[in-house]
């Protein structure tokens, strides 16, 4: 089965699965800006920003314009809603073990695997939908923790970007062999998912610079 072929195949899977990221993500944000005690105004811009900036950066580098996020009254409805119900149901939400964590782990598979399905609809070439996978992951929590004034997580927490890498290659690797895409995705978005949750539990990370051991490769706090 070919690329485009594949893509055709998608039906729906990309709208659930990014409003699905849409949801974890604004999550997360909305998370983050409790915790830095913003307003609720603050806390609606943080889950708007977080749950949207990966899938606007993606649809705006394919030329798929307006951004779905803009485009359809759906993202920004999830969004809000996610939002208010972290304000106003904070106490069930903080029982999660690390909620920001945990949400940001889900939006980033989600969006890794619905940003490598994406490229493959506009045709790009394996490589090119595997990295636009993982910049769709990425792009909410960069700029969520950027504008909480914090280091992204890209930049420093154990293996983030790589699971975001390794999800959508599972996706671009499934449409080459011809796997279903609900399989390919789901695959995708497990690995990506539990990579990031086991590399949280144990410490995972890559090399830092400027540490003794950094030639060590991958290794444990």
């Amino acid at each position: 089965m070919t690329v485009t072929r594949f893509a055709v195949d998608l039906g729906t899977l990309p709208v659930a699965l990014d409003l699905g990221g849409t949801f974890v993500f604004a999550l997360s944000g909305a998370t983050a800006g409790v915790k830095h005690r913003l307003d609720l105004f603050g806390v609606l811009v943080l889950s708007l920003v977080a749950a949207s900036s990966g899938g606007v950066i993606r649809d705006l580098l394919i030329g798929a314009v307006p951004p779905a996020a803009l485009a359809d009254w759906r993202y920004i409805a999830v969004s809000l809603f996610a939002g208010v119900f972290t304000v106003y149901g904070h106490s069930l939400v903080d029982r999660l073990h690390h909620p920001v964590q945990l949400f940001d782990a889900a939006g980033l598979a989600l969006f890794a695997v619905s940003g490598a399905h994406k490229a493959l609809v506009f045709h790009l070439g394996p490589i090119q939908a595997a990295l636009l996978g993982m910049l769709t992951g990425i792009g909410g929590g960069m700029v969520r923790d950027l504008l909480v004034a914090e280091v992204p997580a890209v930049l420093h927490a154990e293996v983030y970007a790589v699971a975001a890498l390794i999800g959508a290659g599972v996706v671009v690797i499934g449409s080459w062999l011809g796997v279903p895409s609900a399989v390919a995705t789901g695959v995708g978005a497990l690995l990506c998912f539990g990579l990031r949750l086991v590399a949280m539990r144990r410490g995972w990370r890559l090399p830092v610079a400027g540490e003794p051991d950094a030639s060590s490769g991958l290794h444990r706090r």
